[in-house]
């Protein structure tokens, strides 16, 4: 019983364009409604994305005046330091920085339960999880994972993350029926990577969801590994 009351640490991998403390603001529902059952900690990632005029799959922020520090896990335009979900590209930039950014953060920051990305840090939370899987990061040992909008890479560089064997780890995939940044399709298209993958679909569309409908299949997820 005491074991259920110490609550598990989670480390949350932010989206394109926010920041650790811009994604811990737009998830205080979360935190609020899983508060007995989770520590959500949250880091930024390696890269500054620069001002752009006009990209299209850009997890716009709907806050924060556009003139905050925006942060990017890696570009699929590597002239431009850009990113766009749909981009298909031959190889990436930054990627490696941001794994070492992760690996620091465990590292550092003490031993954590599970991992939680939303868009491009839920694309970047099943690298991670195939890194783990296939034994090539020690420092990795998350017993779960929850992606929020999460989808494949369209970078050649990454496709061989999704041919190893399926990724065991236990997973929660979460997308919104009207998410017109990360469609629920591309979201659909990472699930054969996972073994045994649970879903939570949503009506909603580019956020982590957190209404009280959504608490227990939170909850019945997160209760298997306390």
């Amino acid at each position: 019983m005491s074991k259920a009351a110490t609550p598990l640490r989670i480390l949350c991998i932010h989206g394109y364009r926010q920041n650790g403390n811009s994604f811990r603001e737009k998830t205080g529902a979360l935190r609020k409604l899983l508060k007995k059952q989770v520590e959500l900690v949250y880091i930024s990632a390696p890269h500054q994305v620069p001002a752009i005029k006009n990209e299209t799959n850009q997890e716009p922020e709907r806050t924060g005046g556009g003139d905050e520090d925006q942060r990017g896990w890696w570009f699929s335009n590597v002239q431009a330091r850009s990113f766009n979900a749909n981009e298909e590209c031959e190889s990436s930039l930054g990627l490696e920085e941001s794994v070492d950014t992760v690996r620091t953060a465990v590292r550092e920051l003490g031993t954590f339960d599970g991992i939680l990305g939303f868009s491009q840090g839920a694309a970047l939370v099943a690298m991670l999880c195939a890194l783990q899987e296939q034994k090539l990061e020690p420092d990795f040992n998350f017993r779960f994972a929850i992606l929020v909008a999460g989808f494949r890479s369209a970078c050649k560089q990454h496709h061989w993350f999704y041919d190893g064997p399926a990724i065991t780890i236990p997973s929660l995939h979460v997308f919104g029926q009207d998410d017109r940044v990360i469609p629920g399709k591309m979201s659909q298209d990472l699930l054969p990577t996972f073994d045994g993958a649970q879903v939570l679909v949503h009506p909603g569309g580019h956020f982590v969801p957190a209404a009280s409908s959504h608490r227990q299949t939170y909850q019945d997820f997160l209760k298997k590994f306390q």
